[in-house]
């Protein structure tokens, strides 16, 4: 990490980032140099829109011309005391380097496909921001990815080329040979690697000049793997418009971010939240990111930070509050914190009411999906109605529908559907990309049917009912039923099963297996047996998706046609709700 800091030498040291200095309020104001971000209007979607451009290089020449103080852009740290401070001025540079290195060095061009699969890392930010001014479509993914999830990424995409860590560097170079898409090989590491290339040393040699794309709005930018109960992951393909979406006046008003503001957003890199929550919301109104490295979730750390650092705004999936409610800290009154918004599961009464009085504050519940964003949310300043996950966020027009598309009246339960005709609204998915049949079944007549369930009061607001693929949520990872089961189908103790979510005080949900045995392990000891099928599924997929609860039954329920029941399971585990 030493090799950040020594990049510093290149701008200069800034001031401390305790001295705040005032910052344009609006986005929309004019620069001596003619720098402008345009105002832009929640329904009306220009032609073009970059968001390393029109945002990001906007507050770097505000800093230029002295209208805005240096705070800082991306505050880093980790637990070994290493820290990175970047201003926007630092952050365009650098990423103009990045783009760089992307084009120059390694050949790629605009709408060509790249994997990134980091930790929370400085240099994630700088991949995503050097992609949006290439073209070039960036596909986060989680670090928990196996060799097989890596290499069906890289196949169903054709990416050209890949960016992770000398951890994640095997498991490539195992299915590289099978991936011959995949030209470039760039490594985050303090460590070589024969076939890499290196991207801290490309970045220091790279040049600081670069002109970003004029791209257009409807033009791809990033793709999301995305869960499914049957089949492999979807790619949810998305325009620029996602990121301008976090530009439009309604939007603004859900977080109601300002360039004094501290956010810290805990998302999973691999995951859309740490696309929209840890890059285009809080840049967009000019605030500071606050990432802490944090490999293992600890409450414990995050409780030091919230007391350590001026952090003013915090958002986590609910099982990070749980956690940290569990703990039973003495004092919960951080100091600088005003607002804090989670989302991604549920939440009980209780445990909103036990966290406003510990801390003075109310959780703000938050929505949304792969293939659309941000959703819909609680607002600063609106009515929290417990349990509910507040109210549509425009340009989104939320409606409950049954299946075919017709709008249910309030108090309903049906489909959570986003209209989408005769306007596609800006943040919502283009398409799945290389499979325009599952692209179809979500288009439900005027609205992309979420096939989320959930009511809607006559104020708006929306309660949502349950999954009605089945994806199961647990701290915040969703895990499609269908990867859990055909991985314990591999075992030859398995003959059946079926994988549901089961409720977990700590994680909201986990994964539990209902499993059918073959003849020949009825008479295994089901302990081991338990935890051998574990191992398994973790040796076969991502480690966090593995059966934490396991139940051998002598049969699974089902249809006439034979097919599963999950539903059945799931009302089992959740008592009969």
């Amino acid at each position: 990490m030493q090799w950040m800091m020594r990049l510093r030498g290149l701008w200069g040291i800034h001031k401390s980032f305790h001295s705040f200095h005032p910052a344009p309020r609006k986005l929309c104001c004019q620069s001596s140099s003619g720098v402008r971000v345009p105002k832009w209007n929640d329904h009306d979607t220009p032609e073009e829109f970059n968001f390393a451009s029109y945002v990001l290089d906007y507050w770097a020449q505000m800093e230029k011309e002295g209208k805005r103080g240096s705070e800082i852009a991306l505050w880093w740290m980790n637990s070994q005391g290493e820290e990175v401070k970047w201003s926007f001025r630092e952050l365009t540079e650098l990423t103009r380097r990045t783009a760089n290195v992307f084009t120059q060095a390694c050949g790629l061009q605009q709408g060509d496909y790249l994997a990134l699969i980091l930790p929370r890392v400085p240099e994630w930010w700088l991949v995503t921001v050097g992609c949006i001014r290439t073209g070039i479509v960036f596909m986060p993914g989680t670090t928990q990815l196996t060799d097989k999830d890596i290499m069906y990424r890289l196949q169903e995409s054709k990416a050209k080329a890949i960016v992770t860590t000398d951890t994640l560097a095997p498991k490539v170079d195992s299915v590289a040979s099978e991936c011959p898409a995949l030209k470039t090989k760039l490594l985050v590491s303090d460590h070589s690697c024969e076939g890499w290339l290196d991207f801290r040393s490309l970045i220091r040699s790279a040049s600081p000049n670069h002109t970003c794309v004029k791209s257009k709005t409807s033009d791809p930018m990033v793709i999301f793997f995305t869960s499914g109960t049957t089949g492999f992951p979807k790619m949810a393909k998305h325009s620029h418009g996602l990121a301008l979406r976090s530009c439009l006046s309604s939007s603004r008003k859900v977080l109601q971010l300002k360039t004094s503001d501290v956010l810290w957003c805990m998302s999973d890199p691999g995951w859309i939240l740490a696309v929209v929550g840890c890059l285009f919301e809080p840049w967009a109104a000019g605030s500071t990111l606050f990432i802490h490295h944090l490999p293992q979730i600890d409450p414990k750390v995050i409780v030091q930070m919230l007391f350590k650092y001026p952090i003013t705004q915090f958002l986590a999936a609910p099982g990070i509050y749980r956690m940290i409610l569990q703990q039973k800290f003495a004092n919960l009154r951080f100091p600088t914190l005003e607002h804090c918004s989670t989302g991604g599961e549920a939440l009980l009464p209780e445990e909103h009411e036990q966290w406003r009085q510990q801390t003075g504050l109310s959780l703000h519940e938050l929505y949304g999906q792969s293939e659309t964003g941000l959703t819909c949310g609680v607002s600063q300043g609106m009515s929290i109605k417990l349990g509910s996950m507040g109210k549509a966020i425009s340009p989104f027009d939320i409606q409950i529908i049954d299946d075919k598309g017709n709008i249910l009246p309030p108090n309903t339960e049906g489909n959570i559907g986003i209209r989408m005709k005769p306007t596609r609204p800006a943040g919502l998915f283009i398409c799945y990309e290389n499979n325009p049949e599952k692209t179809a079944e979500v288009e439900c007549g005027d609205f992309y049917n979420t096939r989320d369930r959930a009511i809607m009061d006559a104020e708006g607001y929306l309660w949502f009912l349950g999954r009605d693929d089945d994806i199961i949520n647990a701290s915040g990872y969703r895990i499609g039923p269908s990867e859990v089961e055909n991985a314990l189908t591999e075992h030859p103790a398995v003959a059946e099963s079926a994988v549901v979510g089961s409720p977990d005080p700590k994680r909201g949900e986990v994964v539990k297996a209902f499993i059918v045995l073959t003849q020949e392990f009825l008479s295994h000891d089901k302990d081991q047996l338990t935890k051998e099928l574990q191992q398994h599924v973790k040796s076969v997929t991502a480690p966090y998706k593995y059966p934490r609860k396991v139940e051998f039954v002598p049969e699974l329920p089902k249809t006439i046609t034979g097919k599963i029941k999950r539903n059945d399971l799931r009302k089992k585990e959740f008592g009969g709700m």
